[in-house]
């Protein structure tokens, strides 16, 4: 990184020998060598507000601050993470909000990415010096590394519930970069083993479903539109705005019709359905859902096309849309439904039972229907397993919370943080992050409307950020495309990856012929890189090699979705 305010003369660069280097290019000199961390540095960050103040995130679990004036050329640690996640933790990217340099955000092992308060921060460790009892502490009084309100934490909803399987399949989820769009007020991350996600900082909404502690000491918690008064709470979490699932039959809130335009974009998204393009049927119903956002019958028939894709992530996106519809429409009998068959598959297997129920009171016409039975067979079957098992886990608590040694020990605080996480706005699906763990995402266009992300098949993607529908793919490398960064005014976009070069790239006139690296198949080059995520380790290092493996299949969210295939009366066609 270039240190602001120095004329790009001055050079910040951090290796895997663990050092962090100052280069001044006019002398062509290193001007000093800082050797603080014990393992690999992966990211440096600059803010323009501090000229002379740098950060650097590292593998040791640090996150170190640097200060380059004369009188005091030192560096401190401002985070450290193994405090709360144990010393096995990683950090692997840092940024600085460009609107608000107090802000950094910071991506490390596992699927949270944390956003801090320095300057609430510093003032915390400021008082504790001034303060006179600071070093003097009983044993229960425990002093906070970081102040209450000092960390925020994003997570995809879905993740949680998803990283013990993830664990079993040695499938390691890493966030790669973070980077905030141009006005600060979103939160870009790609996240190594998953997808890429956007994070609204404005406009937060806690996730839809989390695996809450057993005992959570609260009266009045929403559970499946539930209110519950016993203090007992671990299933779905709904908006923070207490929305809550009709009861009983309310009256159909009246449908806007479409205009002709969208009506036709809907049929089209029908026919593609229809003819299993589940991916074609999702953007063009994304397309819809952007120019119609309150058009409940758009969001139930998406969430039908997500559930039968099933990508990573798809039957979480096919429960949110499943939940707006049914706030849109209280009597949308097949988001309903749809709601009921998206937990079970999210392994949320007593509140689809609870949600199914809820169901069948609301549509007893459609309790005895085949697909309805054969979900209730489906939950049923789970729940008869997770008994069976239940000796082995018991005592065991909340899945992802549990810690099994002293080494990846997570601390109250942390488990306290990760209860306050915020869910993701948009979500960009096509490429594949496995391999390497520097692999960026980035945005791009004059109105950052546009989002672009690297990927193992040696191609990067670019996504309209609103409608998060996948609009070019381009073959930037032989190998692995792992760096995109735009230019900070210019339509430029430079790339690199395994290949011994950085390549460039900007707009060619319409009129000319199609760039030789140009993927056409793009709907085919996403598909193969879901499976790529999916394969087993042994394959994907084959694959890496250069070696072909035909047949691979997902090894995603299993189970198919029998109300569609069955002869009862839910059928999960769209509408």
């Amino acid at each position: 990184q270039f240190l602001p305010h120095s004329g790009d003369r001055i050079l910040i660069t951090g290796a895997a020998d663990s050092k962090v280097h100052v280069h001044d290019l006019t002398v062509k000199e290193t001007v000093h060598m800082f050797g603080d961390h014990t393992n690999r540095v992966k990211r440096i960050a600059t803010a323009p507000m501090w000229p002379n103040t740098f950060w650097s995130a590292a593998e040791d679990g640090l996150i170190r601050q640097y200060d380059l004036r004369e009188n005091s050329k030192r560096s401190e640690v401002l985070i450290d993470l193994t405090e709360y996640c144990g010393q096995l933790v990683e950090a692997k990217c840092l940024t600085v909000n460009p609107q608000d340099n107090n802000y950094l955000a910071v991506g490390a092992s596992g699927p949270f990415v944390r956003l801090y308060d320095i300057r609430m921060i510093h003032n915390h460790r400021k008082s504790m010096k001034q303060s006179p009892s600071a070093g003097v502490h009983t044993f229960c009084d425990r002093q906070k590394p970081l102040p209450d309100g000092a960390a925020q934490y994003y997570v995809a909803g879905h993740l949680p519930v998803k990283l013990p399987d993830y664990n079993n399949r040695l499938r390691v989820l890493v966030a790669t970069y973070v980077t905030f769009s141009p006005d600060g007020t979103e939160l870009l991350v790609n996240m190594g083993g998953e997808q890429v996600y956007l994070f609204d900082l404005t406009y937060k909404q806690r996730p839809y479903t989390f695996l809450l502690p057993k005992k959570c000491h609260t009266s009045g918690e929403v559970q499946n539109g539930k209110t519950s008064t016993n203090g007992v709470s671990n299933g779905i979490h709904l908006h923070s705005n207490g929305f809550r699932l009709a009861e009983g039959r309310a009256h159909v809130s009246p449908q806007v019709e479409l205009p002709p335009y969208l009506e036709r974009i809907k049929q089209q998204a029908n026919e593609a359905f229809a003819c299993q393009l589940w991916t074609q049927a999702i953007q063009l119903y994304s397309k819809a859902v952007q120019k119609a956002p309150n058009n409940a019958m758009l969001y139930g028939n998406r969430a039908a096309a997500y559930m039968k894709r099933k990508w990573d992530g798809d039957h979480y996106d096919a429960l949110r849309d499943c939940l707006k519809a049914i706030s849109l429409n209280p009597c949308h009998l097949k988001a309903h439904f749809r709601l009921a068959r998206c937990l079970f598959e999210l392994k949320y297997v007593a509140e689809a039972l609870e949600c199914l129920d809820d169901f069948k009171g609301k549509f007893p016409e459609q309790a005895h229907s085949s697909a309805c039975d054969a979900l209730d067979r489906d939950i049923n079957a789970a729940l008869f397993s997770k008994s069976d098992n239940a000796e082995d886990k018991k005592g065991g608590g909340p899945i992802r919370l549990r810690a099994t040694g002293r080494k990846d020990s997570i601390s109250e605080d942390e488990m306290v943080l990760r209860e306050r996480s915020y869910d993701y706005k948009f979500r960009y699906c096509g490429h594949c992050n496995t391999t390497t763990d520097i692999k960026e995402a980035n945005f791009f266009g004059s109105n950052a409307q546009y989002i672009v992300s690297g990927s193992d098949d040696g191609s990067f993607f670019i996504w309209e950020k609103e409608t998060t529908n996948l609009v070019r793919v381009l073959q930037g490398d032989e190998s692995i495309v792992n760096c995109l960064q735009p230019h900070p005014s210019y339509c430029f976009l430079a790339t690199s990856g395994i290949d011994p070069v950085v390549r460039l790239w900007n707009p060619r006139p319409e009129s000319e012929t199609l760039n030789g690296r140009v993927v056409v198949d793009m709907e085919g080059a996403s598909q193969a890189n879901q499976r790529r995520m999916n394969a087993d380790p042994l394959e994907v290092m084959l694959l890496n090699m250069g070696y072909r493996i035909t047949g691979l299949t997902s090894a995603g969210a299993a189970g198919s979705d029998d109300e569609d295939s069955s002869e009862g009366q839910v059928q999960c066609r769209p509408s």
